[in-house]
């Protein structure tokens, strides 16, 4: 069930995306996704939409979702 989350929020999205933990257990999963845009509003709106695709997969519980933004100060 993973695989049609992270190829589909590549396409439509234009974004990177991994399963990235619980690659071993089973009925589990950890997704990444990473945005890169020249704004912060549109990079928002990106992880957005990502977010509500992820929800609509109704075989999906989504446990939680957590967000984290890095800026060029963060350099």
């Amino acid at each position: 069930m993973v695989r049609p989350i992270v190829d589909g929020a590549r396409r439509r999205f234009s974004v990177a995306a991994a399963e990235v933990g619980h690659q071993d257990a089973w009925h589990q999963a950890t997704v990444g996704v990473a945005a890169v845009s020249g704004s912060a509003h549109h990079a928002r709106e990106v992880i957005d939409a990502v977010e509500r695709f992820v929800w609509s997969f109704p075989e999906v519980e989504v446990v939680s979702a957590a967000r984290a933004w890095m800026t060029e100060e963060d350099d």
